[in-house]
């Protein structure tokens, strides 16, 4: 059986991950084995990022509430555990746009929380 070529498979295979590598610095976008070590890096990089930007965003967002929460006499876990007692289902995203875009809605918000506790 004679022998095949495979040029073309191989080549579009070494063109994918060079495409892949575009901008790149140095010889990481330019030679297929240091682009490929990167290419492989860079897409485990992405995979774990794409998770951590949902802790990265939580994290933002307790800290805004937080901020908003010491403005009207209540700590972070005051706050939640109020608006829990008071039976508020409002997510961490949306607290945090209140205390940023709405200060008299947050407060109104946090003395829903004040009442909860104190009964």
């Amino acid at each position: 059986m004679p022998r095949t070529k495979g040029g073309i498979v191989t080549r579009r295979r070494r063109k994918k991950v060079l495409k892949l590598a575009k901008g790149y610095f140095g010889s990481k976008h330019t030679l297929f084995r240091t682009a490929k070590a990167q290419v492989m890096k860079s897409l485990s990089y992405a995979y774990r990022d794409r998770r951590n930007r949902k802790r990265d965003f939580r994290k933002l967002w307790i800290a805004r509430i937080n901020a908003g929460a010491r403005l009207n006499d209540l700590s972070y876990s005051q706050l939640m555990h109020g608006l829990k007692l008071a039976c508020v289902d409002i997510n961490r995203k949306m607290l945090s746009e209140l205390a940023i875009n709405d200060p008299a809605g947050f407060t109104a918000v946090c003395d829903t929380a004040k009442k909860a506790l104190n009964k």
